[in-house]
């Protein structure tokens, strides 16, 4: 019923679970893996894992996805990127079942992870000027998809990164019946910020001329670039004046919103003390620190974290200091290096609209000792901080995502990791500390366990 096809290039790290990922699913009676001349095991593996290989001799995915379509026996084709392990269980059956309940002839993913800045700052203004149709499609550029091969062999393949673009923009043309499905959460490899202007420029060549004939219309290379130009800066000026009516406010979670830190409760409760006294004085990467405090918790259920974060008093007025900020219309999150879990029940708690920590994996309902440190902690050329692993840069995820201005954002921290994050916030406020200079960072700073004060400022 289903061929799902795989363009790869070097991805043997990654192929081998993909390929039984999909064979797992029972509607899936072919796996491609169209391989662009890799210089890695990506083909032995592929084989060994059960997939017909298909060599592509000029690399390029629109190629390779073109090959795929020729070969495949099956009538509904799947398209999956090589570099994604693991996917979402459901992946395959979200992308089928429209198509299968003759829904859809046509579906493309979207998935929890923030859309790129090629797709906000060129694809999506685009589109908006020239398929209008195509502009409420959150995630246009994803390459996860699934269609009637009757469609797909109509399509031109763009062989750069305008090829998915291309597919969605051609389906439409074609009047195919298009549907978007979340998939749930992924983490892909971002493209390097040196990729970025070769990209927007390949995307948005394919989005202009699919919009006019070929025969009436060939831009040059210089005309691309400044309606590129003109299109950033119209939508960065949109999104500047929208901004300003959008306020937000964000807490740390440890000695903050909590009356003391979650995994010295758990060390105390789980007899690690030492252990976690020993690496914080030991270990002065933050990042290796984070997994490492991680693996002391190997072994331990949902429910057992769970039970010693419901037993950690909260500040006493947090809910109704809250429920006076959603009065002013301010957004709440919290933003922590604790783990999502706790974050996730003390947000539900408090009312909250957003958290941001890291993951904290689990198999089975236990702890396996791994952290997965999500993207928004990592810098990328837009930080504004200089510090590779920071919150900051959690903070300008937050304001990129609610579209909210840093003037506009209140933080409040505790400690010398939240220096950096009080001192770009719109108003940095020092609660309880004992780090003189973030005292005189902040904008304000409360000496009692009381969030009052914050309604002053707000």
């Amino acid at each position: 019923m289903v061929t799902v096809i795989i363009p790869t290039l070097n991805e043997a790290g990654t192929i081998g679970n993909i390929i039984r990922f999909c064979r797992e699913n029972p509607l899936v009676k072919e796996v491609i893996v169209v391989d662009d001349n890799s210089e890695d095991d990506t083909v032995a593996i592929a084989r060994a894992a059960g997939a017909k290989v298909v060599n592509s001799n000029i690399r390029g995915k629109g190629i390779s996805m073109r090959e795929g379509v020729l070969d495949a026996k099956q009538e509904i084709l799947v398209f999956l990127d090589g570099d994604i392990d693991p996917y979402p269980e459901n992946t395959i059956n979200l992308l089928v079942t429209p198509i299968i309940d003759d829904e859809a002839d046509f579906v493309k993913a979207t998935f929890a992870r923030n859309a790129g800045r090629v797709t906000e700052l060129v694809a999506k203004p685009l589109l908006n000027i020239y398929f209008p149709g195509l502009s409420g499609f959150s995630q246009p550029l994803s390459g996860m998809i699934a269609g009637r091969k009757k469609f797909f062999n109509r399509i031109e393949f763009y062989n750069d990164y305008g090829v998915d673009i291309g597919i969605l923009i051609d389906m439409y043309l074609m009047q195919a019946r298009i549907k978007e499905v979340n998939i749930g959460y992924i983490e892909n490899k971002s493209k390097p910020w040196e990729g970025l202007g070769k990209m927007s420029k390949e995307v948005s060549r394919a989005i202009i001329s699919k919009a006019q004939p070929k025969s009436e219309f060939n831009l040059p290379e210089e005309e691309i670039s400044s309606i590129e130009t003109i299109q950033r800066e119209m939508h960065n000026t949109l999104k500047e004046d929208l901004s300003r009516y959008h306020k937000l406010i964000v807490f740390d979670l440890d000695h903050i919103i909590f009356k003391g830190r979650f995994i010295d409760e758990c060390a105390a409760a789980f007899g690690f003390t030492r252990q976690l006294e020993e690496l914080r004085f030991n270990e002065k990467d933050p990042i290796i620190l984070t997994k490492r405090i991680g693996l002391l918790l190997k072994g331990k259920s949902m429910d057992d974290l769970l039970n010693i974060g419901s037993k950690i008093e909260m500040t006493r007025d947090i809910q109704a200091v809250m429920q006076a900020l959603k009065e002013k219309e301010y957004l709440v999150g919290i933003i922590s290096h604790s783990y999502m879990l706790i974050a996730n029940y003390v947000r539900q708690n408090i009312g909250g609209d957003f958290v941001y920590a890291n993951q904290l994996d689990f198999f089975g309902g236990k702890a396996t000792g791994e952290v997965n440190m999500p993207s928004y902690f990592f810098a990328s050329p837009d930080s504004i901080c200089g510090h590779s692993y920071c919150k900051t840069n959690a903070l300008q995820y937050a304001c990129d995502k609610y579209n909210v201005l840093l003037k506009n954002c209140i933080v409040v921290g505790d400690n010398r990791e939240d220096r950096c994050i009080l001192a770009h916030a719109g108003k940095g406020v020092a609660f309880c500390t004992k780090d003189e200079i973030l005292e005189k960072i902040a904008y304000l700073s409360i000496k009692e366990k009381s969030f009052k004060p914050l309604l002053n400022i707000a």
